[in-house]
Protein backbone atom coordinates (compact mmCIF):
# COMPACT_ATOMS: atom_id res chain seq x y z
CA UNK A 1 0.00 0.00 0.00
CA UNK A 2 3.13 2.07 -0.46
CA UNK A 3 1.77 4.85 -3.29
CA UNK A 4 -1.58 4.88 -2.60
CA UNK A 5 -1.81 6.18 0.74
CA UNK A 6 -3.18 9.26 -0.13
CA UNK A 7 -6.11 7.55 -2.41
CA UNK A 8 -7.21 5.47 0.60
CA UNK A 9 -7.57 8.90 2.31
CA UNK A 10 -9.46 10.46 -0.13
CA UNK A 11 -11.76 7.21 -0.46
CA UNK A 12 -12.18 7.30 3.78
CA UNK A 13 -13.48 10.92 3.58
CA UNK A 14 -15.60 10.92 0.41
CA UNK A 15 -17.24 7.75 2.82
CA UNK A 16 -17.39 10.17 5.31
CA UNK A 17 -19.36 12.85 3.70
CA UNK A 18 -21.78 10.15 1.66
CA UNK A 19 -22.68 8.79 5.65
CA UNK A 20 -22.98 12.63 6.88
CA UNK A 21 -25.44 12.84 3.92
CA UNK A 22 -26.89 9.72 4.27
CA UNK A 23 -26.97 9.41 7.91
CA UNK A 24 -25.28 6.09 7.67
CA UNK A 25 -24.74 4.49 11.18
CA UNK A 26 -21.15 3.94 11.52
CA UNK A 27 -19.43 2.23 14.70
CA UNK A 28 -15.56 1.31 15.39
CA UNK A 29 -14.23 -2.17 13.94
CA UNK A 30 -16.67 -1.90 11.54
CA UNK A 31 -14.74 -5.48 9.81
CA UNK A 32 -16.57 -7.07 12.09
CA UNK A 33 -19.93 -6.91 10.02
CA UNK A 34 -17.79 -8.23 7.21
CA UNK A 35 -18.50 -12.25 6.35
CA UNK A 36 -15.70 -14.28 7.45
CA UNK A 37 -16.00 -17.44 5.39
CA UNK A 38 -16.64 -18.27 1.58
CA UNK A 39 -20.10 -20.46 2.12
CA UNK A 40 -21.91 -17.31 4.01
CA UNK A 41 -20.54 -15.14 1.16
CA UNK A 42 -21.88 -17.00 -1.39
CA UNK A 43 -25.38 -16.60 0.19
CA UNK A 44 -25.43 -12.98 -0.12
CA UNK A 45 -23.36 -12.81 3.64
CA UNK A 46 -25.53 -14.51 5.62
CA UNK A 47 -25.50 -17.75 8.82
CA UNK A 48 -27.40 -17.22 11.22
CA UNK A 49 -29.82 -19.86 10.63
CA UNK A 50 -28.13 -22.16 7.59
CA UNK A 51 -27.17 -25.37 8.24
CA UNK A 52 -24.45 -25.21 11.11
CA UNK A 53 -20.40 -25.69 9.83
CA UNK A 54 -16.55 -24.76 11.45
CA UNK A 55 -17.76 -20.79 10.49
CA UNK A 56 -20.61 -20.76 12.87
CA UNK A 57 -18.82 -18.69 15.29
CA UNK A 58 -19.05 -15.50 13.19
CA UNK A 59 -22.99 -16.04 12.58
CA UNK A 60 -24.48 -18.17 15.27
CA UNK A 61 -22.42 -20.35 17.60
CA UNK A 62 -25.75 -22.24 19.09
CA UNK A 63 -25.60 -24.31 15.58
CA UNK A 64 -22.37 -25.89 16.71
CA UNK A 65 -24.13 -29.07 18.83
CA UNK A 66 -25.82 -29.84 15.84
CA UNK A 67 -22.81 -30.68 13.91
CA UNK A 68 -21.63 -34.51 13.44
CA UNK A 69 -18.69 -34.46 13.56
CA UNK A 70 -16.89 -34.60 17.21
CA UNK A 71 -14.83 -31.47 16.39
CA UNK A 72 -13.10 -29.35 13.59
CA UNK A 73 -10.82 -26.40 12.21
CA UNK A 74 -11.69 -23.70 9.51
CA UNK A 75 -9.61 -21.07 7.92
CA UNK A 76 -10.55 -18.21 5.42
CA UNK A 77 -9.10 -15.92 3.75
CA UNK A 78 -10.91 -12.76 2.45
CA UNK A 79 -8.98 -9.51 0.09
CA UNK A 80 -10.01 -5.82 1.34
CA UNK A 81 -9.81 -3.24 -1.77
CA UNK A 82 -8.10 -5.89 -4.18
CA UNK A 83 -8.88 -3.68 -6.46
CA UNK A 84 -6.67 -1.07 -5.31
CA UNK A 85 -3.95 -2.96 -3.15
CA UNK A 86 -2.87 -6.48 -2.33
CA UNK A 87 -2.06 -6.14 1.32
CA UNK A 88 -4.98 -5.38 2.90
CA UNK A 89 -7.25 -8.57 3.81
CA UNK A 90 -9.08 -10.25 6.71
CA UNK A 91 -8.29 -13.86 8.09
CA UNK A 92 -10.37 -15.91 10.58
CA UNK A 93 -9.53 -19.06 11.74
CA UNK A 94 -11.96 -21.21 14.09
CA UNK A 95 -12.24 -24.46 16.00
CA UNK A 96 -15.34 -26.32 17.66
CA UNK A 97 -15.63 -29.38 19.83
CA UNK A 98 -18.28 -31.21 20.79
CA UNK A 99 -18.46 -32.36 24.49
CA UNK A 100 -21.04 -34.32 24.51
CA UNK A 101 -24.93 -34.64 23.05
CA UNK A 102 -26.18 -31.60 24.61
CA UNK A 103 -22.80 -29.04 24.72
CA UNK A 104 -20.02 -27.47 22.89
CA UNK A 105 -17.60 -25.32 22.78
CA UNK A 106 -15.63 -22.76 20.13
CA UNK A 107 -13.49 -20.31 19.71
CA UNK A 108 -12.00 -17.72 16.86
CA UNK A 109 -9.36 -15.66 16.03
CA UNK A 110 -9.95 -12.65 13.20
CA UNK A 111 -7.07 -10.54 12.16
CA UNK A 112 -7.57 -7.21 9.92
CA UNK A 113 -4.69 -6.00 7.97
CA UNK A 114 -4.50 -2.62 6.72
CA UNK A 115 -1.30 -3.37 4.95
CA UNK A 116 1.77 -2.13 5.31
CA UNK A 117 2.62 2.16 5.04
CA UNK A 118 5.46 4.15 4.24
CA UNK A 119 5.44 6.76 6.54
CA UNK A 120 7.67 10.12 4.87
CA UNK A 121 8.28 13.31 7.04
CA UNK A 122 10.26 14.67 4.61
CA UNK A 123 11.34 13.25 0.94
CA UNK A 124 14.83 12.62 1.56
CA UNK A 125 13.87 10.01 5.10
CA UNK A 126 14.20 6.94 4.99
CA UNK A 127 10.91 5.61 4.93
CA UNK A 128 8.90 4.11 8.08
CA UNK A 129 7.13 1.16 8.16
CA UNK A 130 3.50 0.77 9.74
CA UNK A 131 1.30 -2.13 9.64
CA UNK A 132 -2.01 -0.99 10.91
CA UNK A 133 -4.11 -3.56 12.47
CA UNK A 134 -6.99 -4.97 14.34
CA UNK A 135 -8.03 -8.63 15.99
CA UNK A 136 -10.79 -10.08 18.02
CA UNK A 137 -10.41 -13.23 20.22
CA UNK A 138 -13.62 -15.16 21.10
CA UNK A 139 -14.96 -18.25 22.84
CA UNK A 140 -18.35 -20.02 22.78
CA UNK A 141 -20.19 -22.34 25.35
CA UNK A 142 -23.38 -23.68 24.11
CA UNK A 143 -26.12 -25.85 25.33
CA UNK A 144 -29.42 -27.64 24.00
CA UNK A 145 -32.26 -27.42 25.75
CA UNK A 146 -34.41 -29.81 24.18
CA UNK A 147 -33.52 -32.11 20.83
CA UNK A 148 -34.70 -28.75 18.67
CA UNK A 149 -33.27 -25.96 20.43
CA UNK A 150 -29.78 -24.67 21.69
CA UNK A 151 -28.51 -21.18 22.73
CA UNK A 152 -24.87 -19.93 23.29
CA UNK A 153 -22.21 -17.48 24.60
CA UNK A 154 -19.49 -15.49 23.39
CA UNK A 155 -17.08 -13.66 25.31
CA UNK A 156 -14.37 -11.45 22.98
CA UNK A 157 -12.06 -9.04 23.47
CA UNK A 158 -11.18 -6.70 20.61
CA UNK A 159 -7.91 -4.52 19.43
CA UNK A 160 -8.29 -1.90 17.38
CA UNK A 161 -4.73 -0.65 16.11
CA UNK A 162 -5.31 1.86 13.71
CA UNK A 163 -3.19 5.00 14.37
CA UNK A 164 0.19 5.69 13.31
CA UNK A 165 2.76 6.02 16.23
CA UNK A 166 5.17 7.79 13.74
CA UNK A 167 2.65 10.61 13.14
CA UNK A 168 1.08 10.99 16.53
CA UNK A 169 3.45 9.77 19.44
CA UNK A 170 0.56 10.03 21.64
CA UNK A 171 -1.63 7.78 19.67
CA UNK A 172 -2.77 4.28 21.23
CA UNK A 173 -4.66 1.28 20.61
CA UNK A 174 -8.10 1.19 21.16
CA UNK A 175 -9.70 -2.45 23.43
CA UNK A 176 -12.70 -3.24 24.51
CA UNK A 177 -14.61 -6.82 25.12
CA UNK A 178 -17.99 -7.74 24.05
CA UNK A 179 -20.73 -10.75 24.75
CA UNK A 180 -22.86 -12.53 22.11
CA UNK A 181 -26.29 -14.50 22.84
CA UNK A 182 -27.36 -16.44 20.42
CA UNK A 183 -30.31 -19.19 20.09
CA UNK A 184 -30.36 -21.85 17.24
CA UNK A 185 -33.75 -24.19 16.29
CA UNK A 186 -33.62 -27.29 14.10
CA UNK A 187 -36.94 -29.15 13.35
CA UNK A 188 -36.82 -32.50 12.65
CA UNK A 189 -37.00 -34.06 8.36
CA UNK A 190 -40.90 -34.06 7.88
CA UNK A 191 -42.55 -35.86 4.94
CA UNK A 192 -44.44 -33.57 2.39
CA UNK A 193 -46.23 -34.41 -0.84
CA UNK A 194 -43.44 -34.45 -3.15
CA UNK A 195 -40.42 -34.34 -0.92
CA UNK A 196 -39.10 -34.27 2.44
CA UNK A 197 -38.63 -31.22 4.28
CA UNK A 198 -36.73 -29.43 7.44
CA UNK A 199 -37.37 -25.77 9.27
CA UNK A 200 -34.25 -23.96 10.68
CA UNK A 201 -34.53 -20.58 13.06
CA UNK A 202 -31.78 -18.59 14.11
CA UNK A 203 -30.71 -15.64 16.21
CA UNK A 204 -27.55 -13.79 17.26
CA UNK A 205 -27.37 -10.57 19.61
CA UNK A 206 -23.69 -10.25 18.99
CA UNK A 207 -20.84 -7.29 20.14
CA UNK A 208 -22.82 -6.62 23.50
CA UNK A 209 -20.05 -4.20 24.88
CA UNK A 210 -18.48 -0.80 25.53
CA UNK A 211 -17.71 2.14 23.51
CA UNK A 212 -13.87 2.23 22.35
CA UNK A 213 -11.61 5.43 22.87
CA UNK A 214 -8.62 5.76 20.87
CA UNK A 215 -6.82 8.41 23.15
CA UNK A 216 -7.27 9.88 26.01
CA UNK A 217 -9.45 12.61 25.55
CA UNK A 218 -11.13 11.63 22.51
CA UNK A 219 -14.40 10.66 21.62
CA UNK A 220 -15.76 7.42 22.20
CA UNK A 221 -16.84 5.08 19.07
CA UNK A 222 -19.92 2.49 19.62
CA UNK A 223 -19.10 -1.39 18.62
CA UNK A 224 -20.87 -3.23 15.97
CA UNK A 225 -23.50 -4.44 18.61
CA UNK A 226 -25.99 -6.46 15.38
CA UNK A 227 -29.19 -7.84 15.70
CA UNK A 228 -29.58 -10.92 13.76
CA UNK A 229 -32.67 -12.74 12.47
CA UNK A 230 -32.98 -15.58 10.54
CA UNK A 231 -34.83 -18.72 8.64
CA UNK A 232 -34.30 -21.56 6.25
CA UNK A 233 -35.56 -24.51 4.57
CA UNK A 234 -34.62 -27.60 3.38
CA UNK A 235 -36.09 -28.96 0.48
CA UNK A 236 -35.13 -32.99 0.47
CA UNK A 237 -36.04 -34.40 -2.46
CA UNK A 238 -33.95 -37.79 -2.21
CA UNK A 239 -31.01 -38.76 -0.69
CA UNK A 240 -28.71 -36.80 -2.74
CA UNK A 241 -30.44 -33.80 -3.93
CA UNK A 242 -31.31 -31.01 -1.82
CA UNK A 243 -32.05 -26.82 -1.99
CA UNK A 244 -32.54 -24.89 0.74
CA UNK A 245 -33.92 -21.22 0.90
CA UNK A 246 -32.19 -19.24 3.63
CA UNK A 247 -33.31 -15.80 4.73
CA UNK A 248 -31.72 -12.87 7.30
CA UNK A 249 -32.65 -9.78 8.53
CA UNK A 250 -29.51 -7.78 10.20
CA UNK A 251 -30.04 -4.30 12.21
CA UNK A 252 -27.16 -2.48 14.11
CA UNK A 253 -28.29 -1.44 17.63
CA UNK A 254 -26.61 1.57 17.71
CA UNK A 255 -28.13 4.93 17.94
CA UNK A 256 -28.71 6.58 14.32
CA UNK A 257 -26.90 10.17 13.47
CA UNK A 258 -29.91 12.08 14.77
CA UNK A 259 -28.11 15.28 15.92
CA UNK A 260 -27.85 18.07 13.76
CA UNK A 261 -24.03 19.83 13.00
CA UNK A 262 -24.93 23.23 11.75
CA UNK A 263 -22.20 25.71 9.60
CA UNK A 264 -21.87 29.24 10.27
CA UNK A 265 -24.92 29.54 8.11
CA UNK A 266 -27.27 27.21 9.94
CA UNK A 267 -27.35 25.40 7.59
CA UNK A 268 -27.43 21.58 8.78
CA UNK A 269 -24.07 19.71 7.06
CA UNK A 270 -24.11 16.52 8.74
CA UNK A 271 -25.24 14.27 11.90
CA UNK A 272 -23.98 13.23 14.92
CA UNK A 273 -24.49 10.17 17.28
CA UNK A 274 -25.83 11.03 20.77
CA UNK A 275 -23.35 10.56 23.21
CA UNK A 276 -24.86 7.77 25.58
CA UNK A 277 -23.46 4.20 27.26
CA UNK A 278 -23.59 1.47 24.48
CA UNK A 279 -26.64 0.18 27.01
CA UNK A 280 -28.75 3.30 26.41
CA UNK A 281 -28.01 3.94 22.77
CA UNK A 282 -28.86 -0.26 22.19
CA UNK A 283 -32.35 1.01 23.24
CA UNK A 284 -32.43 4.38 21.48
CA UNK A 285 -31.33 2.23 18.61
CA UNK A 286 -35.03 1.38 17.80
CA UNK A 287 -36.68 4.41 17.91
CA UNK A 288 -34.17 7.68 17.69
CA UNK A 289 -34.39 7.76 13.79
CA UNK A 290 -35.04 11.56 13.00
CA UNK A 291 -37.57 10.72 10.04
CA UNK A 292 -39.38 7.87 12.99
CA UNK A 293 -40.65 4.37 12.01
CA UNK A 294 -40.42 4.27 8.60
CA UNK A 295 -36.41 5.43 9.05
CA UNK A 296 -36.00 3.00 11.39
CA UNK A 297 -37.02 0.35 8.85
CA UNK A 298 -34.93 1.17 6.21
CA UNK A 299 -31.88 0.60 9.01
CA UNK A 300 -32.63 -3.19 8.62
CA UNK A 301 -30.83 -5.35 5.66
CA UNK A 302 -32.08 -8.24 3.90
CA UNK A 303 -30.19 -11.09 2.77
CA UNK A 304 -31.41 -14.20 0.52
CA UNK A 305 -29.74 -17.12 -0.26
CA UNK A 306 -30.13 -20.67 -2.31
CA UNK A 307 -27.56 -23.38 -1.71
CA UNK A 308 -27.94 -26.51 -3.98
CA UNK A 309 -26.26 -29.75 -2.62
CA UNK A 310 -25.59 -32.66 -4.46
CA UNK A 311 -24.72 -36.09 -2.09
CA UNK A 312 -23.52 -34.16 0.72
CA UNK A 313 -20.48 -33.44 -2.16
CA UNK A 314 -20.97 -30.71 -4.04
CA UNK A 315 -22.52 -27.15 -3.90
CA UNK A 316 -24.03 -24.46 -6.03
CA UNK A 317 -25.15 -21.07 -4.45
CA UNK A 318 -26.38 -17.67 -4.93
CA UNK A 319 -27.36 -14.83 -2.54
CA UNK A 320 -28.33 -11.23 -2.76
CA UNK A 321 -27.94 -8.32 -0.25
CA UNK A 322 -29.97 -5.52 -0.16
CA UNK A 323 -29.85 -1.80 2.14
CA UNK A 324 -31.45 1.24 1.68
CA UNK A 325 -29.91 4.07 -0.38
CA UNK A 326 -29.87 6.54 2.69
CA UNK A 327 -28.48 4.02 4.97
CA UNK A 328 -25.15 2.62 2.87
CA UNK A 329 -26.34 1.36 -0.64
CA UNK A 330 -24.85 -1.96 -0.12
CA UNK A 331 -26.21 -4.14 -3.03
CA UNK A 332 -24.89 -7.02 -4.63
CA UNK A 333 -25.09 -10.53 -6.06
CA UNK A 334 -23.06 -13.41 -4.45
CA UNK A 335 -22.27 -16.59 -6.10
CA UNK A 336 -20.33 -19.76 -4.81
CA UNK A 337 -19.17 -22.97 -4.65
CA UNK A 338 -18.19 -25.67 -2.43
CA UNK A 339 -16.35 -28.95 -2.54
CA UNK A 340 -16.07 -32.10 0.06
CA UNK A 341 -13.72 -34.86 0.21
CA UNK A 342 -14.05 -37.19 2.88
CA UNK A 343 -13.40 -34.67 6.25
CA UNK A 344 -12.30 -31.55 3.92
CA UNK A 345 -14.37 -28.63 2.81
CA UNK A 346 -13.43 -26.16 0.33
CA UNK A 347 -15.37 -23.14 -0.84
CA UNK A 348 -15.24 -20.38 -2.85
CA UNK A 349 -17.37 -17.36 -3.20
CA UNK A 350 -17.55 -13.99 -5.27
CA UNK A 351 -19.46 -10.72 -4.94
CA UNK A 352 -20.58 -8.63 -7.50
CA UNK A 353 -22.30 -5.05 -6.70
CA UNK A 354 -25.22 -3.60 -8.00
CA UNK A 355 -24.94 -0.22 -6.48
CA UNK A 356 -23.86 2.91 -7.63
CA UNK A 357 -21.52 2.82 -4.38
CA UNK A 358 -18.72 0.83 -5.29
CA UNK A 359 -18.01 -1.72 -2.63
CA UNK A 360 -14.56 -2.63 -1.18
CA UNK A 361 -15.26 -6.21 -1.56
CA UNK A 362 -16.66 -6.13 -5.21
CA UNK A 363 -15.08 -9.15 -8.00
CA UNK A 364 -13.22 -10.24 -4.68
CA UNK A 365 -12.64 -14.03 -4.72
CA UNK A 366 -13.13 -15.47 -1.42
CA UNK A 367 -11.31 -18.91 0.32
CA UNK A 368 -12.53 -21.21 3.18
CA UNK A 369 -10.64 -24.24 4.37
CA UNK A 370 -12.00 -26.70 6.41
CA UNK A 371 -11.34 -30.06 8.16
CA UNK A 372 -13.31 -31.83 10.34
CA UNK A 373 -12.19 -34.60 12.66
CA UNK A 374 -14.68 -37.57 12.95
Amino acid sequence: MKKITLSLILILNVIYLFSQERRVITTAVPFLMISADARASGLGEQGVATSPDAFSQHWNPAKYVFLDNASGVGVSYTPYLSKLVSDVFLANINYYNIINERSSWSTSFKYFSLGDIDILQNPQDIPYLENPNEFTLDGSYILKLNDYFSMGVTGRFLMSDVKLQSVDSDSSSANSFAVDISGFYQSDVKAYQNFNGLWRFGFNISNLGPRMKYEELGKKNFIPTNLKLGSAFDFIFDSSNKLSINLELNKLLVPSPSIPILNSNDQIIGYNQADVTFLSGLFKSFGDAPDGFSEELKEITLALGLEYTYDDSFALRLGYFGENENKGARKYITFGTGFKLEDINLDLSYLLSTSSVISPLENTLRFSFTYNFN
